[in-house]
């Protein structure tokens, strides 16, 4: 027998003897009065004798994380949802029978203590316990203390422990359920409505990305879990809803790096009479308004470079991007021939139908991305690369778009929406011409529906689309998307 199996033998043999003296191991019959964040938070600051005037009775309920024993008393620190606090046990105080019970107990059990604050010699604040309740009995112990669990690939798939024993994981989590309740507060109060739109579609569409297929037996019909809520934002934009905003999950049936997650959350939100170059000020003072709240700074190291969003923030064309960073010669950017042999040169692999806008775009990924720390917007994407997107007036081959990039990564994605519902169609045909000439990447299909909203009129309008989960990284310092996702995708174990 395994010392796993061993333990687990153990502890099975506990809850049957419990059981034998009428104690349930699964006990659902104590109510606290108090976490233990309140605990420190109202009396964390007393002293000794002030505590001891109180003479109030606390009841927490929390798993037992530590143990030390001293004979006739014992010391623990319980941990609930809210933070960590000791507790002191003697036997003469519980009986001699309770405390029997007590010192079987195993670090991982939850229990719930009822008793006075005090300070110890050490002045540590303490829970005097008069009487406790077996509440949850663990058979599986937890990861050892001082190594804890640093296998990354357990961490992932074994969360629940990771959280219980890294505690700067816990925060992590913490700060990202404060990101989203943040940016809502933002949105809120400048008129931005909270909207949900389809998870399962038709069609999908709002994004070039390979979808997730799925299928409805009812209707017998095909669906795809959805790529982006694009489409159905600016359905709501015709529907006079002039300023909408999701938060929610993405699907992309693609790979998975630090960067990627097939399933992901992403901010998307839509500002009728807006522009871009709004959607850019906008932008400035929503990441600042986070790095405030949750950093108190403007300046923050991530992965060990400083990090500044002090406005203004960089404006950057692509093309002069490839050769003031990228290295690529000016007349080589502006050759059409000349880069898409350059890019085909480099290994980018070029879709029947695409050509210079594909190539500007791909080394720009190789050669700038990479190397833009400090928050920069990228401007000048070409119109063939922006199928959702306004043309921009004064040159007809880019559109009015920006790509936010900070720390080396694309954060967000904003233009002015395309809201001519014979360009969007003429757009949409060319991507299927595309992929029925064997671009086997999933193209803008022809949502009809869509396009018949446009026909009743869409307002001028600008849209944005923000990963959170990259946002979270940038905020926490976390190298990798899988360290802000609760559960992120794993191939399964053997």
């Amino acid at each position: 027998m395994s010392l796993a199996d061993n333990i687990l033998a153990q502890r099975r043999e506990k809850i049957e003897e419990f059981r034998r003296a009428g104690l349930d191991p699964f006990n659902n019959r104590f109510e606290p009065t108090h976490s233990i964040a309140q605990v420190i938070e109202e009396y964390g600051a007393m002293t000794g004798p002030e505590l001891e005037k109180l003479q109030a009775t606390f009841r927490l309920a929390g798993r037992v994380m530590l143990v030390r024993k001293f004979g006739k008393a014992v010391f623990c620190h319980i941990q609930d949802g809210t933070g960590r606090l000791q507790a002191y046990v003697q036997k003469q105080v519980v009986g001699d029978d309770s405390f029997g019970w007590f010192k079987k107990l195993d670090i991982g059990d939850f229990v719930g203590f009822e008793g006075t604050l005090f300070r110890t010699k050490t002045e540590e604040l303490t829970l005097a316990v008069s009487r406790f309740t077996i509440l949850t009995k663990s058979l599986r112990p937890l990861p050892e203390k001082y190594h804890g669990l640093t296998d990354v690939e357990a961490r992932y798939r074994q969360r629940y422990l990771d959280l219980l024993m890294n505690p700067p994981v816990w925060q992590v989590f913490r700060t990202r359920s404060a990101v989203i309740r943040l940016l809502r507060r933002y949105l809120d109060s400048r008129g931005f409505l909270e909207v949900e739109t389809p998870m399962m579609q038709p069609i999908p569409g709002g994004a070039t990305a390979k979808p997730f297929i799925t299928h409805h037996q009812a209707l017998d019909m095909q669906l795809y879990l959805r790529v982006a809520p694009e489409l159905y934002l600016k359905r709501l934009l015709v529907g006079g809803f002039d300023r909408v905003y999701e938060i929610n999950r993405n699907f992309r049936n693609e790979g998975l790096s630090s960067l990627h997650n097939p399933e992901f959350t992403m901010l998307e939100f839509y500002q009728a009479y807006a522009t871009y170059k709004d959607l850019m000020v906008l932008t400035e003072e929503l990441f600042c308004f986070l790095a405030q709240e949750i950093l108190g700074t403007l300046k923050f190291s991530y992965q060990g470079q400083e990090i500044d969003f002090t406005q203004p923030w960089r404006r950057l064309d692509l093309r002069a991007a490839l050769t003031e960073i990228g290295g690529i010669p000016p007349e080589v950017v502006s050759d059409r021939q000349a880069l898409v042999q350059t890019a085909r040169g480099e290994g980018v692999q070029l879709r029947p139908g695409e050509g210079y806008g594909r190539a500007l775009t791909k080394l720009f990924d190789l050669h700038v991305e990479a190397r833009l720390i400090q928050p920069t917007f990228v401007l000048g994407y070409p119109t063939e690369t922006s199928p959702l997107s306004r043309k921009n007036e004064d040159n007809p081959e880019v559109v009015d778009r920006f790509e936010l990039f900070i720390a080396g990564r694309e954060m967000a994605n904003a233009f002015s929406e395309l809201n001519d519902p014979d360009d969007q169609r003429q757009r949409f045909e060319l991507q299927m011409a595309a992929h029925a000439a064997g671009d086997d990447e999933m193209p803008h299909a022809i949502d009809e529906d869509f396009l018949l909203a446009l026909e009743h009129g869409m307002p001028p309008a600008a849209g944005e689309g923000i990963g959170i989960d990259r946002l979270v990284m940038l905020l926490t310092d976390s190298p990798s998307i899988r360290d802000v996702i609760f559960f992120p995708l794993l191939k399964p174990e053997k």
